[in-house]
């Protein structure tokens, strides 16, 4: 079996890979790493979860002065923040052995730190797409020495509409480089774009066209389920034996809240991912996550991408995914680097058609999904569910320290409303300050206003103008006001209502 070191590896990389016990690369780093040394340009294609990072990262270490003049010498580009973060993680991992300097960039968090780590000088910046065109746009991020350019997930960053900041970013980068794309699949607009990009690609897949697109070490199971029984069906998988770490995808935020909300009264060490929560909560549930504070993360397709956790054991679509691309990175979380895991999908009446879809194109035997609630015995044998588990955990077996535990950490998170320092603050649209005015005047001075001619004593009709002007110069005689009960007045002789 191939070493690193066969595949013309630098010894310290090596060594840093053997410290973490990766030893023998996958298929995709076996294809992949000869020809990045060797300046070609990539695609690479190969199942979530087969190690498609290293199969970029590591020669892209292996490329680039450690330490150059401290303008970037490669750019990772991915779509999501989690995912930023967990490139960045396997780079340090791989760079243990070098004095290297990696930044990661992404919105939520405060630019104050991100610029000066630019200020200081920084080798590989890996970012998502707004956030490295912002600042780019402040002259705070040069990339005019990049020489590895690097795409990941491109055909999730096509999905999310960043096509046209792709390209603004490519256009930002040298001509002469080395570039290299990354995906799990591979349709028209990703190979379009990589017509477009790369030179001479050379197109790498680490498996046969022929192959399944789902890891066969993860064992799949498909449930048509009734909505109001979701919850308790999903309590009992939860209590599978051999279960770890659980990731539940939800379709939206506010049933990802819901969902995790329903767990925790229920006795699970559950918390939420979504793309409402600030940067900073939802890398508070990512930590208390990895740290096995809590096992049990509900998420939208938010964290489906870039969240390489070692031991996921399971994976429930709560609802069901959109497409066979959402389906295969949801159940990619598990099952990931030869491990074993296992995927359950629930599926409603009205989500037949769309499962269909996704049966089809992936070519799964799961066309007529077995009707099954939170009593039916198949469910406790294929999942291996203790016979005696309820919709509630037991408390002898709540030992997770929970969310609460990870202390969320200040990011200085941008997007929030800041409140006005003081009183005086006014809008534009208000009235304007004595400044503005004294300003406004000093440019534009008015024309003095004539005194207004005093009003003449209107006369009635019959009245000359002297009886008019006596009329007004008279004071005006009080008119008597009469109280009234029902229309009659109080002082009346005629009786009044009872």
């Amino acid at each position: 079996m191939k070493t690193f070191a066969d595949l013309g590896v630098a010894d310290d990389i090596v060594a840093a890979l053997a410290a973490r016990q990766i030893v023998n690369p996958f298929p995709i780093q076996t294809l992949a790493i000869p020809l990045a040394l060797k300046d070609h340009d990539l695609i690479g294609q190969a199942r979530t979860g087969t190690g498609k990072t290293m199969g970029f990262t590591v020669p892209t270490l292996q490329k680039i002065d450690s330490p150059g003049d401290g303008r970037p010498q490669a750019l990772v580009v991915v779509p999501t923040r989690e995912l930023a973060v967990q490139v960045t993680e396997d780079i340090a991992m791989a760079g243990a052995n070098r004095p290297l300097r990696v930044l990661t960039v992404y919105g939520g968090r405060a630019y104050e730190p991100q610029l000066d780590a630019l200020k200081k000088g920084v080798d590989i910046v890996v970012g998502t797409p707004g956030r490295l065109l912002d600042l780019s746009g402040q002259r705070a991020l040069d990339l005019t020495q990049v020489k590895v350019l690097v795409l990941d997930e491109a055909d999730k960053m096509l999905d999310l509409g960043f096509l046209p900041d792709v390209e603004r970013i490519v256009a930002l980068v040298p001509a002469k480089r080395q570039t290299m794309l990354f995906s799990a699949t591979m349709p028209g607009p990703v190979i379009a774009l990589s017509r477009r990009y790369l030179t001479h690609p050379t197109h790498v897949r680490a498996e046969s066209p022929d192959e399944s697109a789902t890891v066969p070490t993860t064992s799949q199971f498909v449930f048509r389920t009734h909505q109001m029984d979701k919850p308790e069906v999903l309590a009992r998988v939860l209590q599978a034996d051999g279960r770890g770490l659980a990731m539940v995808f939800s379709r939206y935020k506010r049933a990802a809240d819901r969902i995790a909300a329903d767990l925790e009264e229920r006795g699970f060490a559950a918390a939420a991912v979504h793309g409402d929560l600030g940067q900073g909560a939802r890398e508070q549930a990512l930590r208390a996550f990895r740290n096995g504070k809590i096992d049990v993360l509900v998420a939208t397709d938010v964290a489906a991408r870039g969240i390489d956790i070692t031991g996921v054991t399971h994976v429930i679509n709560y609802e069901c995914p959109e497409n066979e691309d959402a389906y295969l990175h949801r159940i990619g979380r598990t099952g990931r680097a030869g491990e074993t895991g296992t995927a359950i999908t629930f599926v409603d009446w009205e989500d037949g058609y769309r499962w269909g879809m996704i049966n089809k194109a992936l070519d799964l035997p799961f066309e007529e999904p077995e009707e099954t609630y939170s009593t039916s015995e198949h469910l406790y044998v294929e999942l291996e569910i203790p016979r005696e588990a309820t919709g509630r955990l037991p408390k002898a077996q709540r030992s997770r320290a929970g969310l609460a535990a990870e202390e969320i950490e200040d990011l200085g998170e941008t997007g929030k409303r800041k409140p006005a320092a003081s009183g005086r603050t006014r809008s534009r649209s208000g009235p304007q300050s004595r400044t503005e005015k004294e300003s406004r005047t000093a440019k534009e001075p008015r024309t003095p206003k004539e005194p207004r001619a005093p009003k003449e004593p209107r006369a009635a009709a019959g009245e000359t103008a002297e009886t008019a002007e006596k009329t007004e110069k008279q004071p005006r005689a009080r008119r008597p006001r009469r109280r009234t009960r029902g229309g009659q007045p109080v002082d009346s002789d005629r009786p009044t209502a009872e």
